[in-house]
């Protein structure tokens, strides 16, 4: 079990995997971010299998006219032998309409490695991508922090946001994430042994705990800054996002949401609230504001026991399906 799993245990409140919540209908906002492009278990997939994922998530997003950026770890693109279609499933990306960020090049913690170590991950995660985004007269904008592991003191943090600053990058927080991650993992095993009902199950808890994640993060960022800012929702590039992403943003809709440009929600005076947080766990920036505030987030849904239980047991009996966090 790893450390981020471990930190959602204590927390209080069980959500109801068989109903969604009926919120009223509000004009909420929401910007959609993809990360581990181009694939959350690149080493495990195929490059055949990432451009089929690849395709049927953005074709998805594309159809529903749902603007996304996607966060990239180049060091994924370089299996030898299909490193060429690998760049090609990238730039997908850019042929659909979408745009791409920097995750790092080998998803590095700023909270595990020294700053210069994880300075010259960042500037190597930049070149494809930036070549990529070149031919397009785009430029790199955004950055994701691997695991949102900000730094573990603040004079980190801050050299760390200087420096991404002096290479034209905007931090990408987060203030939605239901760990799809977790649920991704044991999904890419039910897939390929076939087992529809595990599958239906993951599903079913997918996204009943995301539900509950976005009534959880709406009711705190009203209470800490009194109105419900335009949100930023954290997924990643797997199958599970690829068959059910659409479900997912019904999910949303159904909550009074309509999809915004990262830019648009980043437009938003919260973004530039004091942020003091730093910590040997990433974690969403709501917590960040909380905690600046001098505040303890309290109330959080728990995540299903089941599903990281499962992740374990393929993690220590196959080696095939990791648990650890792809933030």
């Amino acid at each position: 079990m790893t450390r981020r799993l471990l930190f959602v245990i204590p927390l209080l409140v069980v959500f109801s995997p068989c109903t969604f919540s009926q919120a009223p209908k509000l004009d909420r906002q929401v910007a959609v971010t993809i990360d581990d492009l181009p694939a959350g278990m690149a080493d495990r997939l195929p490059a055949a299998d990432i451009t089929a994922m690849t395709t049927k998530l953005l074709t998805t997003l594309r159809d529903q006219k749902i603007p996304v950026v996607g966060f990239v770890n180049e060091k994924k693109l370089y299996k030898p032998g299909e490193v060429d279609e690998r760049i090609k499933a990238l730039q997908m990306w850019l042929d659909y309409g979408f745009e791409l960020g920097n995750h790092t090049f080998s998803h590095m913690s700023l909270n595990q490695r020294e700053l210069k170590d994880w300075e010259d991950d960042v500037v190597q995660g930049e070149t494809v991508t930036r070549m990529l985004v070149a031919q397009r007269k785009m430029k790199l904008r955004y950055f994701r922090h691997p695991y949102l592991d900000t730094g573990r003191d603040l004079e980190t943090r801050r050299k760390a946001e200087e420096f991404l600053t002096r290479r034209g990058y905007r931090i990408a927080p987060i203030t939605l994430d239901g760990w799809d991650w977790a649920f991704a993992g044991i999904y890419e095993d039910a897939k390929k042994r076939n087992d529809t009902a595990m599958q239906q199950q993951i599903v079913k808890d997918y996204l009943a705990y995301h539900d509950a994640v976005f009534a959880y993060s709406e009711q705190q960022s009203a209470k800490l800054v009194g109105y419900e800012p335009k949100q930023i929702l954290l997924l990643h590039a797997s199958n599970l996002e690829a068959d059910h992403i659409g479900e997912l943003l019904d999910v949303l809709r159904k909550r009074g949401y309509r999809f915004i440009p990262l830019q648009d929600a980043l437009s938003d005076p919260v973004y530039s609230l004091p942020d003091t947080y730093v910590g040997e766990e990433g974690t969403g920036w709501i917590d960040h504001w909380a905690i600046t505030q001098g505040k303890i987030p309290q109330g959080a849904p728990v995540f299903p026991q089941w599903v990281i239980d499962r992740s374990k047991e393929l993690r220590l009996s196959t080696g095939q399906v990791s648990a650890e966090p792809q933030y």
